[in-house]
């Protein structure tokens, strides 16, 4: 998934939110610009979540490329059930779910396999996917393996080199994991130091929420 050029920060902007003068105000600016440009209006808090759990803000647009995925695939946007999976169950399962589809699958851009910028689909076995790609198919060996739904929720951050990126998010009694294609361990999203912008809704998997959390929205220290 590449950063839409709207959404690129500037070298001037990243060199004042390094600097030791105004950088909290800095990244401020820089978190209400990114709501801006992905059509959230409004002030925006520090930090967006409860308990470990990414909270939802309010309903928003779907990515760009999401659009027929849960026609194609309609796993992917299944209401949920419950499991009555432990924590430790659930994080067990998805670890080995997260190391099998990684090694498995090469990673390749959109661009280059489908001609175009964004188009989410399964990984091909000849050429393999990009980051939505990945997440889908760990969403769909989840639910194989008896895990709900509801529990498997595909979100769009900023990774740390701010990079627009989409990585699957697991619900659990203990909190919110990822399983990322960048990195073979899971874990705890606060943990990634992403700045996370949406997410599908839980309740309604084909809609999607705006949860502004993480990464450049968490508090600062004084």
């Amino acid at each position: 998934m590449r950063l839409p050029m709207r959404m690129r920060l500037s070298r001037n902007g990243t060199e004042h939110a390094r600097a030791p003068a105004g950088r909290a105000a800095a990244r401020l600016a820089v978190a209400a610009a990114l709501a801006c440009a992905i059509g959230v209006q409004g002030a925006m808090p520090a930090v967006a979540a409860e308990n470990g759990v990414l909270s939802a803000r309010k309903a928003i647009s779907a990515p760009t490329g999401f659009g027929d995925v849960c026609d194609r695939y309609q796993w992917a946007c299944a209401t949920g059930r419950d499991d009555r999976m432990s924590a430790k169950t659930l994080l067990a399962l998805a670890q080995d779910v997260n190391t099998k589809v990684n090694r498995r699958y090469r990673q390749v851009t959109d661009r280059r396999q489908y001609g175009t910028e964004e188009f989410w689909a399964l990984p091909t076995a000849a050429r393999g996917g990009d980051c939505e790609d990945f997440a889908l198919a760990k969403k769909m060996a989840l639910i194989e393996a008896g895990v709900s739904p509801a529990r498997l929720l595909i979100a769009t951050a900023l990774n740390r080199k701010k990079e627009l990126h989409a990585v699957l998010v697991l619900r659990t009694d203990a909190g919110d994991f990822v399983l990322d294609n960048l990195r073979n361990r899971i874990s705890g999203w606060k943990d990634t130091g992403y700045t996370f912008l949406r997410m599908q809704d839980p309740n309604a998997p084909s809609r999607w929420q705006a949860v502004f959390a993480g990464g450049m929205f968490e508090r600062q220290s004084t």
